[in-house]
């Protein structure tokens, strides 16, 4: 089965012409609005509980709401992309940011902002679903992972943006999610000029718009043999019985299924998401300053982008499967550590330094590692014509909304039985800096 873009079989480099470029750094915007709406509510929850009087359990709620909605998202949005292209769909999402957005940031009680929250989400997880599939069938097959990996470190710049935002605690928590309302109106604009994919206009039997799409984006008049390929593998998905959710179900197709949603799980399992929520609120349950706990979370911010970008740059190169095998075991000890110190209570001012290496730990070998794999994963393992189902993550998502529902209990847990109180002030070398 041939993929091979137009002049990669002669040995040619694959050509970045402006667009293809344009419309994978716009496309990025939907990564960076990923990682800004989910993480803004680590320094925004410091805020919201004050406002609205909330104890542990509607905090949860409220962080969690982005992961439900994000696990209806990914579901419409592999629906919407199939009926109507992945360009529409992007619209459609860049939208849905918009109002949600807006819908958070005007919420009158703690109940409007959870289901605001929700619809926050469906835009993140219909984001996660789209957006790289549409990268992905832009891009020449030899570039295709790089650019759809933009996606993930675009998550990271989100992150550490909504981190160093939190950290300030300059704006009202209102401002701090409303802010994203602009990104989210410049990704519906910038994206109108953009050209659909030309898979799904050969798919829908569009052709003449597929060749004239692809020579936009190829620069280039003789895209023959590229359409030819695409044409010959729409072909044969058509005649296979391999199709959508449906063609999940057979067995030679399940070995893809139980890794590209394995990967999609330990992503979530591996306490990503427990750090860019609530790091602050943990810390400061056990003593942190609120000043000292949102310093912490911008080091962890930065590390997510370097150890991204780093990750980007080496799996080539090192392999998928290595890179996996490196990384891995030090994110796992770095857990047992951390859940040495929090379970056994053993929080104080002396082991403060060793609680927050741990976390930086954890962030450099899983933003350098499952992060990068579980992306890259789910855009190449799976059967063309199962492709946009396989990808939804609806098996991972439920469990990182659990994850996100119970890990307050821990800090509160923790702060309970915590002796001492810990502090942040300035001065002071080395990882417990602004520790009395």
């Amino acid at each position: 089965m041939a993929e091979n873009a137009h002049g990669a079989e002669a040995g040619n480099p694959p050509q970045l012409t402006a667009l293809l470029v344009a419309t994978a750094v716009v496309s990025a915007i939907a990564g960076f609005l990923y990682g800004y709406d989910t993480g803004i509510i680590s320094g925004a929850l410091l805020q919201i509980q004050e406002e609205f009087k909330v104890g542990d359990g509607w905090q949860q709620v409220i962080a969690a709401g982005i992961l439900v909605g994000a696990v209806i998202g990914a579901l419409v949005g592999a629906r919407l992309s199939e009926w109507y292209g992945h360009k529409r769909t992007v619209l459609f999402i860049a939208a849905v940011f918009v109002v949600g957005t807006i819908s958070c940031s005007l919420a009158p009680t703690a109940l409007t902002l959870a289901l605001a929250r929700v619809l926050l989400g469906t835009a993140v997880g219909g984001a996660t679903q789209t957006v790289p599939m549409f990268v992905a069938e832009l891009s020449p097959p030899l570039i295709r992972g790089r650019l759809v990996l933009a996606f993930q470190v675009a998550i990271g710049v989100g992150i550490l943006t909504a981190t160093i935002v939190g950290a300030s605690q300059l704006l009202d928590w209102r401002w701090m999610i409303g802010l994203a309302a602009l990104p989210a109106a410049a990704l519906f604009l910038l994206m109108l000029p953009a050209p659909e994919s030309p898979r799904w206009l050969v798919k829908v039997d569009r052709v003449d718009e597929a060749i004239s799409n692809l020579q936009r984006v190829r620069g280039e008049d003789d895209v023959e043999a590229e359409l030819s390929d695409i044409m010959e593998v729409e072909e044969e998905r058509r005649q296979a019985d391999v199709r959508g959710w449906k063609g999940l179900r057979l067995p030679w197709v399940r070995p893809a299924l139980i890794m590209g949603c394995g990967m999609a799980l330990f992503t979530q399992l591996s306490g990503i998401e427990m750090i860019v929520y609530y790091t602050p609120t943990i810390l400061t349950g056990v003593g942190f300053a609120k000043s000292g706990a949102l310093l912490v979370s911008v080091s962890l911010a930065v590390t997510y982008v370097i150890m991204n970008v780093v990750g980007l740059s080496i799996v080539y190169r090192v392999g998928r499967r290595r890179l996996s095998l490196i990384m891995t075991p030090g994110a796992a000890l770095a857990l047992v550590v951390l859940g040495v110190f929090f379970l056994s209570g053993q929080v104080t001012a002396g082991t403060a330094p060793f609680i927050i290496a741990c976390l930086i730990v954890l962030m450099f070998f899983t933003a350098g590692g499952l992060q990068v794999m579980g992306w890259l994963t789910g855009s190449e393992i799976y059967p063309l014509g199962v492709r946009g189902a396989g990808r939804a993550p609806c098996p991972a998502k439920p469990e990182a909304s659990v994850v996100a529902r119970r890990l307050p209990d821990l800090g509160r847990g923790v702060a309970s039985r915590s002796r001492g109180k810990l502090g942040a002030q300035a001065g002071g070398p080395g990882p417990g800096r602004g520790l009395r």
